[in-house]
């Protein structure tokens, strides 16, 4: 029997690999070509001025050892479970591989969705500078999708599908047709997580390659963040309470989403283990906890200076154990890491 000829076998990958989802929102031209939006303009202007070319400003010829510690292993929360102590060495290392590949093809998966957004963004947004802005994040976004894509093919030579909640927030993101939505989940939330999972792995790692590569993205992700708030300063402070409301549910929600993704259920099972198991003791672990707690100390002040940190999303906050964090200042952190301001 003759096989399908090598177009067809190309269109049938490309049909498993791509993925259409049907969006519509609102483009909005601005014919105000001046300032509207105090600050924007100047984080235009940094924008600019902090380009950077991941093909030559990283150092692709690092030998990488894809089972080697790159995240040390002291941060396991499985160290003590009785599967994980019966690996052998090769197991250890198959773990290390696993954990590692997944946690950096989520970044990439999220930079993806990121680069939609920003690219939507361009259009919905009803002022100027702040397209131009879209515009250099869009810019800025597809380079980290090509610096982790890159890191995971040539390094560490295993890929991971998006996690099920992570796809979820995305999709509810791109699929959303307000603007302010769109800066709400992604500026807000989906950056601001990403900007404090990337420092954690900028403070932790040991291999020079990933952790040069996570700090140039930092220093775009402190400006998308700030791109957020500077464009929904006070526009939530008069909104009609059912309107409120719905911005309310989708922030305790998004948070819900981002602290389930950090569960590891399927590098358990990439494993050959028990993922309910695993699931009870990473959700008990204490630096487990601290990790997902600490992702969230720049989206609950930044919500904070939205006036989105109502009575009602207080509660919500007070149940994920993360309004502790609602006087932290972003800025410091930033400045801590050595990003430039």
């Amino acid at each position: 029997m003759i096989g399908p000829t090598p177009a067809l076998n190309q269109i049938e990958r490309l049909d498993q690999e791509i993925e259409t989802i049907l969006t519509s929102f609102d483009t909005n031209y601005a014919w105000n070509y001046g300032n509207v939006k105090d600050g924007l303009r100047d984080l235009y202007e940094k924008a600019k001025r902090e380009q950077w070319n991941g093909t030559q400003q990283l150092k692709w010829d690092t030998q990488v050892d894809p089972e080697g510690e790159i995240i040390p292993q002291a941060y396991n929360p499985l160290q003590d479970y009785g599967p994980f102590k019966q690996l052998d060495e090769k197991g250890v290392r198959r773990f290390r591989h696993a954990g590692i590949a997944f946690q950096l093809s989520q970044f990439m998966h999220g930079e993806q969705g990121a680069l939609i957004v920003a690219s939507q963004l361009t259009g919905a947004v009803p002022w100027i500078d702040a397209k131009y802005y879209a515009a250099t994040q869009t810019m800025d976004e597809a380079r980290h999708v090509e610096v982790f894509s890159r890191y995971l093919r040539e390094k560490l030579e295993w890929e991971w599908p998006i996690n099920k909640n992570l796809k979820k927030l995305l999709d509810t993101i791109i699929l959303d047709h307000r603007w302010d939505f769109k800066y709400l989940g992604m500026q807000i939330l989906v950056e601001g997580l990403a900007m404090a999972a990337f420092a954690n792995m900028y403070q932790l790692a040991a291999e020079p390659l990933v952790k040069d590569l996570v700090h140039y993205a930092m220093r775009d992700e402190s400006r998308h963040v700030a791109f957020g708030v500077l464009s929904l300063k006070d526009y939530y402070k008069d909104m009609p309470a059912n309107e409120l409301r719905d911005r309310e549910d989708f922030v305790i929600e998004a948070c819900e989403l981002m602290r389930d993704r950090l569960i590891g259920d399927e590098v358990a099972l990439a494993m050959g283990w028990n993922p309910e198991e695993v699931r009870g003791i990473v959700l008990e672990s204490p630096i487990m906890k601290m990790f997902r707690q600490s992702l969230f100390a720049r989206v609950v002040p930044n919500i904070k200076r939205l006036g989105l940190l109502t009575p009602y999303v207080r509660k919500g906050f007070e149940d994920l154990e993360i309004i502790m964090f609602e006087n932290f200042d972003p800025e410091v952190q930033d400045r801590e890491l050595g990003l430039s301001q």
